[in-house]
């Protein structure tokens, strides 16, 4: 394949768009070419300026909000040596390649009888603009989709309450393997592999939908936890579940970057979604045991009886109080309306430029393969989380293990215990603002663009966070002996628990600044591995407790931390020679530049 350098220059066999078929047909079109890649980091780069700016650039030119395209128009399309070769074998060599951009081309996008009507915000405060919607609203939305993370995490790990009655009811082995765990596996698994699928969707059909589809099926698929006649059936159901409850929590992000402009104004809510990813699945446990107290018959079925009834009563709250966040989907329902009151050709931008379905859930499933085999940052970093992710679900298995046969303690008194993870959290996100503000001072100190943060100032509060949980793992283990007050090892699973919250916030927070268009199949490689080990690692965590002995269990999982602890250091000393090496970043940053160059000639 050869670089096409000359962005005047028109490719041959790049069609028209055809007035019967509509605006969207050259974008189908160009799939056929083996270029259709390209239109989905155009369209990214684009999100990506919709969402840092209040209005689209058209209006430095245009004072209204239709704007006529000229013809030609000159949409600029980047090729990539990994996504061109659609042929078999070509696709799997470039897999392992790490080319970044290769080159430039202009498509003429023509209409045959008549203009396009480009629609957009009418003006920089546009009201519907989600940017532009009061503080208090914003609140209200951030807070409840926040609401919706934790109530969606709880599920996970409830189901650990019920192991007694359901080991004895599905008659489950669960010595000297933990058999039970394979539920908590399927669920995992389900909540690794679903965003990949649906998450793409939510980028052409908008949030609300996103929500309330997931949010619909995890509650359907809790009547398979509550009336699973075998265990089989739970653990089947509980993948569905799972992966339901990951793209409501995936989303939610996205929200929070749709409606607040700037890190600045993200960082309280970004803060406050991170907490609740924790504390959702944190507070299972104890939410789990608490329903167990209930004298009822068949308790661990109540489990799921109850959480029903409260989640499917609160869906018709969330349908009040939500609505769509997605700019872009928002101008082209405005647009689409628009043509069907006046019959005139008015689109929103993005629906001139947006991938088919089939090339989304393609560049979906892998980009964030292909960067977690060659970007070492997302590998590491991937890593990273996922230990820490593991040890938040191996808590579900090794506390009532340790607790157990330290304090004899029962169901209910473990879900107590299991609270300290939450607690954890909870000094997290009160120390979290000194985290931001380190990263809003290091401006001053980034020598290649003054004014602008460093990415590697995410990480600055990490480390020690990272020593702490490591540390915390070491506490828990030592301490967990029958002589010592129960406080001494809850204090080593709050220390984690506080851990956990500061590496999963520097992984999101370093991965977005440092890859910004590649932002999201980053962070979906890091959920992919975050899940996979929250699936498997509590399954060696009954024999290893057993036969290494409590200290010794806790001192294993204690080094590998010491270990990871190396991967934020390694960023902050060395972080922008390994951004200077790696295709995907030098990528995102040309198209920051290209970005503010094009801005600036406007």
């Amino acid at each position: 394949m050869t670089d096409i350098e000359n962005p005047q220059v028109q490719p041959s066999g790049i069609p028209e768009v055809n007035m019967e078929t509509g605006p969207s047909a050259s974008t189908e079109a160009l799939s056929e070419t083996g270029g259709s890649s390209a239109v989905s980091d155009v369209e990214a780069s684009a999100d990506e300026e919709r969402r840092h700016h209040h209005h689209h650039p058209f209006h430095h030119h245009h004072p209204h909000h239709h704007h006529l395209l000229p013809k030609p128009v000159h949409e600029r399309y980047h090729l990539y040596a990994n996504e061109f070769d659609d042929r078999f074998l070509g696709r799997f060599k470039a897999f392992f390649r790490r080319e970044g951009h290769i080159g430039t081309y202009a498509h003429d996008l023509r209409r045959t009888s008549r203009d396009i009507e480009v629609h957009d915000w009418d003006g920089p405060y546009d009201p519907e603009n989600p940017f532009n919607w009061s503080p208090l609203y914003k609140w209200v939305l951030t807070i409840t989709v926040c609401f919706i993370s934790i109530l969606t995490g709880i599920p996970a790990g409830s189901y650990a309450a019920g192991n007694v009655w359901m080991a004895e009811r599905f008659h489950v082995q669960n010595e000297p393997f933990p058999n039970l765990a394979w539920a908590t596996a399927s669920w995992n698994m389900g909540a690794a592999l679903f965003p990949l699928l649906f998450v793409p969707l939510t980028e052409q059909s908008g949030r609300m939908p996103g929500y309330f589809i997931s949010y619909v099926i995890l509650v359907a698929f809790m009547f398979g936890f509550a009336f699973a006649p075998n265990f089989a059936t739970l653990v089947v159901t509980r993948f569905f579940g799972g992966g339901a409850s990951s793209v409501s929590i995936n989303i939610v992000g996205g929200s929070i970057s749709d409606i607040w402009l700037g890190a600045k104004a993200r960082s309280l809510p970004m803060s406050l979604f991170g907490f609740t990813s924790v504390v959702g699945i944190a507070l299972g446990p104890f939410v789990g045991a608490a329903i167990q107290q209930i004298p009822l018959k068949n308790p661990w079925r109540w489990i799921w009886y109850i959480q029903i009834i409260y989640n499917a009563a609160l869906i018709p709250v969330f349908w009040l109080i939500l609505r769509e966040t997605r700019g872009d989907i928002i101008l082209k329902k405005r647009a689409k309306k628009i043509r069907k009151k006046t019959g005139r050709p008015v689109y929103a931008l993005s629906e001139l430029s947006a991938p088919s379905l089939r090339k989304e859930l393609q560049i979906s499933f892998e980009r964030p393969t292909r960067m977690l085999l060659t970007e070492p940052v997302v590998t590491f970093f991937t890593l990273w989380i996922s230990f820490a992710w593991g040890i938040l679900f191996l808590f579900f298995s090794s506390v009532p293990q340790t607790f157990t046969a330290n304090y004899n303690y029962g169901t209910f008194q473990n879900g107590l215990i299991q609270l300290a993870i939450s607690v954890g959290a909870v000094i997290g996100t009160v120390v979290n603002p000194l985290q931001d503000l380190l990263y809003r001072r290091s401006a001053r100190r980034n020598k290649q663009k003054p004014g602008t943060p460093l990415p590697e100032a995410r990480l600055y509060t990490s480390i020690p966070g990272s020593l702490i949980f490591t540390a915390g793992l070491f506490w828990y283990g030592w301490a967990s002996k029958a002589d010592n007050m129960w406080l001494v090892p809850a204090c080593g699973i709050a220390a984690t628990g506080l851990g956990i919250y500061s590496i999963y916030m520097a992984v999101v927070n370093y991965l977005t600044d440092a890859y910004e268009k590649y932002a999201a199949s980053a962070l979906s490689a890091a959920s992919l591995g975050r899940n996979t080990f929250g699936a498997f690692l509590p399954l060696a965590s009954f024999v290893m407790f057993q036969n290494l002995g409590f200290g010794w269990a806790g001192s294993l999982l204690g080094f590998i931390g010491a270990v990871l602890t190396l991967v934020p250091c390694v960023l902050v000393l060395f972080g922008p020679k390994i951004r200077a090496r790696s295709p995907f970043m030098k990528e995102a940053m040309f198209f920051r530049a290209e970005s503010e160059e094009e801005e600036g000639k406007r």
